[in-house]
């Protein structure tokens, strides 16, 4: 199973814009590959900006692993 997970805050192309990207590609998988953004931002506003940005997940920092490893999990299931 594939999967991005992806800072929102990077230096040069924040997470948001490269999801964007990303979505935009012309690959077949660039369209279906979950991406979970990882940020210390937790408001609703904030994850309502990742789900705009093609995102499926958002999880704050710090970084809870068993949350993460649930969300792999539902995605593996789903695969």
């Amino acid at each position: 199973m594939d999967c991005i997970i992806m800072d929102v805050m990077m230096p040069v192309m924040d997470g948001l814009q490269a999801a964007k990207e990303i979505r935009k590609l012309s690959r077949e998988d660039a369209k279906t590959i979950p991406m979970i953004a990882l940020s210390a931002n937790a408001f609703e506003e904030d994850r309502k900006k990742t789900r705009e940005a093609g995102m499926n997940q958002h999880v704050s920092k710090p970084l809870d692993a068993n949350q993460l490893f649930a969300i792999l999990t539902q995605y593996k299931k789903q695969k």
